[in-house]
């Protein structure tokens, strides 16, 4: 167990979401990774907003992150530091910079900077800015910034390798002739990613920065950074991707990727939780089910993958089942009955005994609560269907009607207190056998007859979850539309 770093100081990791409308699957990896990394470690584990593009700013999304976060489990440490809160300290540490002969004034104009990039591409040359304003002095670019609109650049070393120890990748090297001079702070005043986060992680005591590999490729300018400024660099952990089964980058385009929308289609906050723990991590054993203490107690970097992860909505369906069928009927009805009032199925007052009825009927089956509605819409609406699909096979509609009075009588002969799926099965297989019948001609009409489906529960669990009264009203109808 980690609890200190080498130098003894504490374990501390963050999560630092853009408030851009939703958050994204691999988004909640991130945060469940740093968060079970830190407790495993009795670190602490904080919550940072960067909302510094104040362009893709979503109103209400911070509010929405926390919820999510609370929702799923992963209480952070602290305050939650605000990134728009504290642009003037950005600035500061920007002019530091510049003081420090580690960043100067930029002066290009947008059109110039366009230019640059035509020449470049039409000379197959890698783009990026030539560093025309980096040896303009001191004392000229403070007078012209005050006339000038201007950006604040990194100064990056023009030779040598950037060298570091990924967590999960191993020793990764950049050479530092691929790196362009990159903006630290923008013309209006707002730092860019790479120094803002760099001060907040200093200023939160950040230990172990653990993030999307989309940032692996920022790491020189963010190691020079550090150094620049005469921090200690905490340590990298890179993520793999998330892709769809086709290989592909999981994206919006290509169905959902959001926390939200999963969460609202009925996938259990616990089953979503272990699946993404899956992602890209394994804990060296055949074990996929996993309480969050289980997680915090066996969750190890070093136990995360290089290669990209695989998000299979399959499996993802397979768990959430594991955990429906692992609810009590009555925590399944609490968590069922937004479904069933959405689609008008119940309302405020209903009946809890036949409620229960029906979800433990279907617990089974069931893969995500959204689904619900449709596979029980016929308990509360009395079904609509063809009479051909009363007929078994090749039976004919005179020998389907005869079984079904013929059922219709026995059951009518069960009184209420026995009117149970035991006893209505063994009269029901006295008559089939008695008689010499087929099952399928005398039990699929009276599944039919049930719930109006070829896809259904079998017709004696339907006729306990109805009872009496609404079963033999409904054998009746399908007698009479034969």
């Amino acid at each position: 167990m980690i609890s200190k770093t080498s130098n003894g100081v504490k374990v501390r990791t963050r999560f630092a979401p853009s408030p851009t409308g939703y958050l994204h699957v691999g988004g909640l990896r991130t945060a469940l990774y740093a968060f079970l990394f830190a407790k495993h470690n009795n670190g602490e584990f904080l919550l940072r907003i960067e909302d510094t593009d104040q362009a893709r700013y979503v109103e209400g999304s911070i509010e929405s992150l926390k919820n999510i976060l609370t929702h799923m489990q992963l209480p952070w440490d602290g305050e939650v530091m605000v990134q728009s809160e504290r642009t003037k300290i950005y600035q500061k540490g920007a002019e530091e910079l510049v003081k420090n002969d580690k960043a100067y004034y930029c002066f290009c104009s947008t059109e110039r900077l366009q230019e640059l990039r035509k020449r470049q591409e039409a000379n197959k040359l890698a783009t990026g800015y030539d560093g025309l304003c980096r040896s303009i002095s001191q004392e000229e670019a403070v007078m012209r910034k005050e006339k000038e609109p201007y950006v604040i650049r990194l100064k990056m070393p023009k030779s040598g390798t950037c060298d570091f120890n990924d967590l999960v990748r191993g020793n990764v090297q950049f050479a530092y002739s691929r790196e362009e001079d990159s903006i630290i702070l923008k013309s209006d005043g707002f730092p860019t990613y790479h120094l803002a986060h760099i001060v907040d992680d200093h200023e939160m005591k950040i230990t172990h920065v653990i993030r999307g590999e989309e940032w692996l490729s920022s790491v020189p300018k963010h190691i020079v950074l550090w150094q620049a400024f005469g921090w200690e660099v905490p340590q990298y952990a890179h993520l793999s991707l998330i892709v769809n089964p086709d290989k592909t980058k999981l994206s919006k385009r290509q169905g959902d990727v959001s926390v939200e929308s999963y969460l609202e289609k009925g996938y259990l906050k616990d089953a979503l939780l272990n699946f993404i723990l899956l992602l890209g991590w394994n804990s060296g054993t055949e074990k996929e089910i996993f309480s969050l203490d289980e997680m915090i107690s066996e969750f190890f970097l070093e136990k995360i993958h290089k290669s990209p992860a695989v998000f299979n909505v399959e499996k993802l369906d397979w768990m959430n089942g594991y955990y429906i069928r692992s609810k009590t009927v009555a925590e399944l009805l609490g968590l069922s009955l937004p479904y069933l009032q959405k689609a008008n199925l119940v309302g405020e007052n209903y009946e809890k005994k036949y409620f229960e009825g029906i979800i433990g009927l279907e617990q089974s089956r069931l893969k995500k609560l959204s689904d619900l509605p449709d596979l029980v819409s016929y308990f509360f609406h009395e079904p609509e269907f063809d009479s051909k699909i009363l007929q078994w096979k090749k039976q004919d509609a005179k020998d389907a009607k005869m079984h079904l009075q013929n059922i219709f009588t026995i059951l009518e002969g069960i009184d209420e207190k026995h009117f149970n799926k035991e006893h209505i099965e063994k009269e029901a297989f006295e008559y089939i056998k008695k008689n010499n019948y087929k099952n399928g001609n005398v039990l699929w009409p009276v599944r039919v007859s049930l719930s109006g489906r070829e896809k259904s529960p079998g017709p004696f669990e339907i006729a306990q979850v109805l009872g009496k009264e609404r079963t033999l009203q409904r054998i009746k109808k399908a007698i009479e539309l034969l």
